[in-house]
């Protein structure tokens, strides 16, 4: 296991009981990593002890760390636990890769929880590196590592009772594992009919009155705020309306934004909103582990000494972090060290040339110049619009619409050698150059956005050339630049130390923004533009795809 800093006995302080709703001076007495009895005092020192923070839903992959690499930021912050989606290295290497997260969890001591993937690739039309099937996911159900059955994000094959679908959804009910939801939108009978089905969570609501909705139905509603997906604001007044039915989560943290902060920084925004502190803690703190049943210590004789000493209430600042009795973080600073990870990845993509994105202006023999399907990203948010727009054509190609804003995305197989999906997308803001992925959710394709078809290939070729990563090429003030993060663990994950990662992140980030895009997290919006299950207009391998009618559609309309 990561090394990590002393094993204490006993600490005193101000004891914050979240079950009894009340917080008195206290001594809390260890042996074997867990807490055999806590006395109540006179007095005590004045930081307060609580539960550690637990993440309700998580990628690690989206943090482009491995898992010890992702604990050694997140015990600074608080954080003791995580149930933790492996879908996105399962659908670049299947069970393979989700075997890969629990060992190199094992080294450390956070508590991390994976779960089966329900959907790889997410859906028929996507191609990824692997598919499990209901045969291969009741199989890895059957472990005990395995927690839950992760996110059902094939949410119209239960509207549709998909055998498949429904098999996996089975196989967790006859184990009495809980089954994740991802509904994004959905409403009225088709949302009876997913959570008739068994589905227990759901972190996808961007609206208030659909949170209520799923909650009625006896879905929990984990309030998410992540790199991309921001919900927290509109969704927060849920926490001391339905303190038993809500979580806090992430979802997607990117490496620069987890050095900042995590879950911590939910439960700080949540207590300034006026929203009942230990409705707030139950949230962050409990009811991730009642939910799923984890050996996590909720600060109770008998648990395991899983806790935080904060200096107060209201900014929670974290003094330490503890885990099993062993002090993983303390004042800032985490006491785990770096653990060099093994390499795995599924490359087989060949270089590309600019003239294979080149777009033809078809013969069109109508007397009206048809008009182009335009995905319109939204800042803050994973679902899409769609608009129609006229094409820009110069020299008989349909080219990028800078002056309007409306740029070409590409999208390039990486498990095989094919002819690009093409499309166009507004609200990116580059007015030269290119920025380029293969974070990708979910099957992780090489996705680009760019104005020059020469820039986009080469942007696409820098992640060729180091087997995935994200890359950024253009001209800024004149001079032209390129730069790339290299992520050779499944094209998701660096092998480097996480700050290293998160300050090469936020310099890539700032060249994007650099090149003229407006919005708050260029990669992560990028990322979720081929997810072919989050509505509503997307691009897959198959080409533009509309999720509400859940079929590819013509780049024309």
């Amino acid at each position: 296991m990561n090394s990590h800093g002393p094993t204490i006995t006993t600490v005193s302080g101000q004891l914050v009981d979240i079950f009894n709703q009340k917080i008195f001076p206290g001594t809390v007495h260890l042996v074997g990593g867990r807490i055999s009895r806590i006395e109540e005092s006179a007095s005590a020192p004045e930081s307060l002890i609580l539960p550690g923070f637990v993440d309700a839903h998580i990628h690690i992959e989206s943090s482009m760390l491995v898992p010890t690499e992702f604990a050694r930021l997140a015990v600074v912050h608080g954080t003791v636990a995580t149930i933790s989606d492996p879908h996105e290295i399962a659908n670049v290497l299947g069970t393979r890769g989700i075997w890969y997260m629990i060992d190199n969890a094992k080294l450390s001591p956070v508590k991390f929880h994976f779960g089966a993937s329900s959907c790889v690739p997410a859906c028929a039309f996507d191609k990824s590196g692997a598919v499990l099937d209901a045969a291969e996911v009741a199989k890895l159900l059957d472990d005990p590592e395995i927690k839950y059955l992760t996110e059902m994000m094939n949410f119209p094959g239960v509207l549709q009772c998909d055998p498949e679908v429904m098999a996996k959804i089975r196989a967790a009910h006859e184990r009495t594992k809980p089954v994740d939801g991802h509904a994004p939108g959905l409403c009225g009978e088709g949302l009876r009919k997913y959570a008739a089905a068994g589905i227990t969570t759901d972190h996808e609501s961007f609206t208030y009155r659909e949170a209520r909705e799923k909650i009625g139905l006896g879905i929990k509603c984990l309030i998410r705020e992540g790199s991309a997906a921001k919900n927290f604001a509109a969704l927060y007044p849920l926490l001391g309306e339905f303190p038993e039915m809500t979580m806090l989560c992430s979802d997607d943290k990117h490496p620069d934004d987890l050095v900042v902060g995590h879950i911590n920084q939910l439960v700080v925004r949540a207590v300034a909103h006026g929203q009942p502190l230990f409705a707030v803690l139950r949230a962050a703190c409990v009811n991730p582990v009642l939910h799923y049943g984890l050996d996590v210590g909720l600060l109770r004789p008998g648990d395991a000494a899983d806790f935080i000493e904060v200096g107060n209430l209201e900014q929670f600042p974290v003094l330490r972090t503890v885990i099993n009795g062993q002090v993983v973080a303390e004042r800032g600073r985490t006491l785990l060290k770096h653990v060099a990870p093994p390499m795995v990845n599924q490359f087989k993509t060949s270089k590309l040339s600019a003239e294979e994105f080149a777009i033809p202006h078809p013969p069109f023999s109508t007397p009206h110049s048809p008009k182009l399907r335009v995905i319109e990203a939204i800042d803050g948010q994973i679902v899409t619009g769609q608009l129609r727009a006229f094409p820009k054509i110069e020299n008989g190609l349909v080219v990028s619409d800078v002056a309007n804003d409306i740029l070409k995305i590409v999208l390039v197989d990486r498990y095989n050698d094919s002819p690009p999906a093409i499309g166009f997308i507004k609200n990116f803001g580059l007015t030269n150059g290119a920025i380029a992925s293969t974070v990708s959710h979910d099957s992780h394709n090489l996705l680009a956005v760019g104005v020059e078809d020469e820039s986009i290939a080469q942007a696409i070729n820098l992640l060729i050339d180091c087997r995935g990563g994200i890359s950024a090429v253009g001209k800024v003030n004149g001079e032209k630049t390129e730069t790339v993060l290299p992520l050779p663990i499944a094209g998701l994950m660096s092998d480097r130390e996480g700050h290293h990662v998160g300050q090469e992140y936020a310099r890539i980030d700032k060249l994007a923004k650099a090149l003229g895009s407006q919005l708050s997290a260029p990669y992560m919006t990028l990322s979720f533009m081929a997810l072919l299950v989050i509505p509503e207009l997307k691009l897959g391998p198959c080409g533009v795809f509309d999720v509400g009618k859940f079929q590819p559609m013509a780049l024309w309309d």
